[in-house]
């Protein structure tokens, strides 16, 4: 009889990453977001200045600041939207100034954009919507097309005949759902929202922010939010970047951001329209998340 060769012992989930590779406890996060020495400015005036972020694999970051501080702005000009005058940007390890054509066509496949608003085309119905991406990218059938657009409407909780209607014909949160629908249309893995519950009631964006939490489970999805909404930074942010005077002045879990002492800070987080503090609607912290102090700079 042949002897049985011993089993490896299973790893436990928490010390999985998305893809099934093992990692260590305390090992260096992957990042897919990093920005260094950010110059960007209109008319001779900068916006941002020496800003420096990360973004990690398979997290949710709350990007906050004030408003006309330049949250916006970093967002665009991360996705080349608006020209920086100064620094890198590298997205999963690529600088962005040094990427081939093709190189760069394969990076921005990989990412999902919601504009503020929506930004839907007025003229195009929903499903028409969620094809201009798969339209521009890829070389599909009508008949799949139709099909994989219906797919990610559903996926978004829409109703299947809201498909055929126009943005005039929908509400607010019908619009958000949608867009969200054509940002996630190439299955990204790094998802961009700009300002996703603005303009929702309380209902509306406490299921906003539940279907954001599901979908960047469900999908893996690394999360890149600029918000004001206090309630989507407790309830699904793994951590917060904190933008003022034209820098990143903090990052950190939203019990960091509580405890901080900087001015900026403190009026956001304990101001009069501040919610109380209430450690169980914090989201938890993942095992094995990788996770390194934080950071405040005073």
């Amino acid at each position: 009889m042949q002897p049985i060769a011993p089993t490896k012992p299973k790893r436990p989930f928490a010390l999985l990453k998305r893809g099934g590779k093992p990692i260590t406890r305390g090992a260096a996060p992957e990042i897919a977001i990093r920005v260094r020495n950010l110059v960007v400015g209109f008319d001779g005036k900068p916006v941002l200045d020496g800003l420096d972020l990360d973004v990690r694999r398979g997290e949710v970051m709350g990007f906050v600041g004030g408003s006309g501080t330049g949250k916006s702005v970093l967002t665009r000009t991360i996705l080349e939207l608006i020209p920086k005058q100064g620094g890198t940007i590298e997205l999963f390890g690529s600088d962005l100034d040094r990427v081939t054509r093709a190189e760069h066509d394969a990076l921005e496949r990989r990412m999902g954009v919601m504009f503020q608003q929506g930004a839907l085309f007025s003229g195009l119905t929903v499903k028409q919507n969620v094809q201009v991406p798969m339209r521009e990218h890829l070389n599909l059938s009508p008949r799949l097309a139709d099909e994989l657009a219906m797919l990610k409407i559903e996926l978004v909780g829409l109703s299947l005949d809201a498909a055929d209607k126009v943005p005039s014909e929908l509400s607010g949160g019908m619009i958000k759902r949608a867009a969200l629908a054509r940002a996630l249309a190439l299955d990204p893995e790094l998802l961009f929202l700009d300002e996703p519950t603005s303009g929702l009631d309380p209902i509306g964006a406490a299921e906003f922010d539940d279907l954001i939490s599901t979908l960047q489970k469900t999908l893996g999805l690394t999360v890149f939010m600029v918000t004001h909404d206090l309630d989507s930074l407790y309830s699904i942010c793994d951590r917060i970047a904190a933008l003022a005077d034209q820098k990143v002045i903090a990052t950190g879990p939203i019990d960091t951001m509580l405890a901080s002492d900087h001015p900026w800070l403190r009026a956001y987080f304990h101001g009069k329209r501040a919610r109380q503090f209430d450690p169980s609607a914090i989201k938890p912290t993942v095992v094995g998340a990788g996770l390194d102090a934080a950071t405040v700079k005073e």
